[in-house]
């Protein structure tokens, strides 16, 4: 997502071209090109696919939505192990429309991981929650902190419900650094992102992720923390900005 103008086929040519010999993808261009279509092309690039996102949205009371939820989770387990990668991240989604129930939406959420965590170990993937900043909790992510997010977490095994650890969405918390050493000691880091975070934020605030060194956030320094918590995995740079696709379409 971080050069989205470019086609499957144009990304996997410019990492190619650049030496870059990992990938995380997004479900939705997948979909577009064809799942066995993108398999085979990702193989045929010699390119790892660090993690496909996204699934979640857990959050819904409306039984048929929830199931329908569950559903599309299944799938998209389903289309990361065809992928060949070992971690779908979750988004696990806002409150709905009407609630004002944090917590309920919390235990929804592992409502659906008691069900979906045996369905991802038996196609050999793990599930990563994701905590958004707080400005997302009420329409996309009721999961804001690390620890939230271990919270669930640690009510599963590890080898199929951990955390995902993004520097643009936790890098104001003050208590990340002990959350991130009790993920790693719990073998629950599935995967490190970065993205910088500048200001103002734009309007929608979706597409106001920083260039890396670009903000406020002090990138060695959390790269210390993952990896003093053990962390040896694939770090992703995930960027959405509008400026930085349109300087990407040179790439193609």
């Amino acid at each position: 997502m971080t050069v989205k103008q470019l086609s499957l086929p144009e990304l996997a040519d410019g990492c190619a071209r650049l030496g870059i010999r990992n990938v995380g993808l997004w479900r939705e261009p997948v979909q577009a090109h064809g799942l066995e279509a993108t398999a085979k092309l990702v193989r045929d690039a010699g390119l790892t696919v660090t993690t496909l996102c996204r699934g979640g949205f857990f959050t819904a009371v409306d039984q048929r939505e929830r199931a329908e939820a569950l559903a599309d989770n299944r799938r998209a387990i389903d289309e990361a192990a065809a992928l060949g990668t070992d971690t779908l991240v979750l988004v696990s989604g806002g409150l709905p429309a009407g609630s004002k129930d944090l917590y309920g939406a919390r235990e929804r959420i592992a409502d659906a991981l008691a069900e979906l965590g045996p369905y991802a170990e038996r196609h050999g993937v793990r599930l990563a929650i994701e905590p958004l900043h707080p400005m997302y909790a009420s329409d996309r992510c009721v999961v804001s902190t690390l620890a939230q997010a271990l919270d669930i977490a640690e009510r599963f095994p590890a080898h199929q419900v951990g955390v995902t650890v993004d520097t643009y969405h936790i890098w104001w918390d003050d208590t990340a650094p002990a959350q991130i050493a009790r993920a790693g000691a719990g073998g629950r880091i599935h995967t490190f992102q970065l993205a910088d975070w500048t200001t103002p934020l734009p309007e929608g605030v979706l597409t106001g992720r920083g260039q890396i060194g670009d903000g406020a956030i002090d990138m060695r320094e959390w790269q210390d923390h993952v990896e003093a918590a053990g962390y040896t995995g694939a770090i992703e740079v995930e960027l959405f900005n509008d400026n930085c696709c349109a300087t990407a379409d040179r790439l193609s």
